[in-house]
């Protein structure tokens, strides 16, 4: 950015805390294991213990703070790394040790790490370890390579329906290495990770959320022109900052983030006249500022002078620049009617929800046992604010879009899971 002026922050006071909370599931990345152990080493100094925990029946562990540096080293392109690092070995009882290296932790910010537990197995009895990459504002990662925003499409009579998908198919790596694993993963849950991966979770609201949408948009765009499967590839995003966005695997997701995701994940952005999503790509913004992309920094500082979201969008892809959305989710098979369910709600809308609940009952011991008659009473509200609870949704006992569209995710998962953990 060229025209804005620095702004000089005061500096800050520590000592600085992060929050991290460890979720345990079995393989299936379904169902939650409780008993399982959690040890906490800093990176720093791997032979000191800092805590011991144990997973309750919803395979979660207490919150716990941990030491972070100072927020100074958030606000600010790098220099000192602004995190602090920490190693989890978990272990459970016929499961396969795992060992998260380089959890991610900033001062005044709270996260979850989900860990997810194989099957020991009596040929393999080795330790899943999985380190974690630097994150994108600190580490050395290429630059993006610019690319038109507006793909050309196959041509044809009608223009398919802008879908919301379940899952995107993330190679790990760069398009060409064929050696590079390939993850099928749930589309929030990409968005979070990604997300989480190239900004810092202390930053200003309107920061997060443009930079959110212009992640949303990105990954909606290579989903809606089949981008990569168009080459011959069989993956729908790449891992490379330069080529698509850092995804970095395993790694832990901000609470605020988090909850961000889940209330606009079929927002994406768009044009007049252009009926595609717009591939709206960004870069750190540290080294040159990139032309026709969203500099993350310079959106950072946009939104400590107090500039929102739609300011910042307009500021980097122009003024024609909107938010748009779409209602087609897909594999959903219970829609959202579009009205919020509270307690004295009656009808289908209460039925459907009540069956999820029901399934969601069976694995987190947390959501009490109801009825399916079709009537939002206490007790479904307690199991509702329960579930919210769980999965880090304002805790209001209101249905509202994210809370059941969560909800249902978590549903799917469940009734498809196979069962291999006890």
């Amino acid at each position: 950015m060229d025209n804005t002026d620095k702004i000089l922050l005061p500096k800050n006071k520590g000592p600085y805390f992060g929050k991290l909370q460890v979720q345990v599931i079995c393989e299936s990345g379904s169902r939650p294991i409780d008993i399982a152990t959690v040890k906490i080493y800093n990176r720093d100094d791997p032979d000191t213990l800092i805590d011991t925990l144990t997973t309750d029946y919803s395979g979660l562990t207490k919150q716990i703070d941990l030491p972070a540096p100072s927020l100074d080293y958030s606000m600010e392109p790098p220099g000192e790394r602004p995190y602090s690092e920490y190693i989890l070995i978990v272990t459970a009882q016929g499961l396969k040790t795992v060992i998260i290296d380089g959890v991610q932790i900033f001062p005044e910010s709270s996260s979850r790490q989900r860990v997810v537990m194989p099957r020991n197995t009596d040929s393999d009895e080795s330790s899943m370890v999985i380190v974690i990459q630097p994150h994108y504002l600190y580490g050395n990662y290429p630059l993006k390579v610019y690319e038109d925003e507006v793909k050309e499409m196959p041509e044809s009579n009608t223009l398919p329906p802008i879908v919301v998908p379940e899952f995107l198919v993330v190679r790990n790596g760069i398009p060409s290495d064929y050696s590079a694993e390939d993850y099928f993963v749930e589309y929030r849950d990409y968005i979070k990770n990604v997300v989480s991966s190239i900004c810092y979770p202390n930053w200003t609201a309107d920061t997060i959320n443009a930079i959110i949408l212009t992640t949303l948009s990105f990954a909606m765009n290579r989903f809606y022109t089949n981008w990569y499967q168009r080459q011959g590839y069989t993956f729908n995003i790449t891992s490379s900052p330069a080529y698509d966005q850092l995804w970095i695997y395993g790694r832990n997701i901000y609470d605020n983030i988090s909850v961000a995701v889940d209330y606009m994940f079929n927002l994406f952005l768009a044009r007049p006249e252009i009926l595609q999503p717009i591939l709206t790509q960004s870069c750190r913004g540290t080294i040159t500022d990139c032309a026709k992309m969203l500099s993350i920094w310079g959106a950072k500082l946009l939104g400590d002078t107090g500039y929102d979201v739609m300011f910042i969008l307009h500021f980097y892809y122009g003024d024609d620049l909107y938010i748009s959305y779409t209602d087609e989710i897909a594999s959903v098979i219970y829609p959202w009617q579009g009205t919020d369910l509270r307690n004295g709600s009656s009808g289908g809308n209460v039925n459907a929800l009540q069956k999820m609940l029901d399934l969601i009952a069976r694995a987190y011991l947390v959501i009490p046992n109801l009825e399916e008659d079709g009537i939002f009473g206490p007790v479904t509200e307690r199991a509702v604010k329960n579930y919210q609870n769980l999965v880090l949704l304002p805790a209001t006992g209101i249905v509202d879009a994210a809370t059941w569209y969560s909800m249902f995710r978590t549903y799917s998962q469940l009734l498809n899971a196979e069962r291999k953990c006890v």
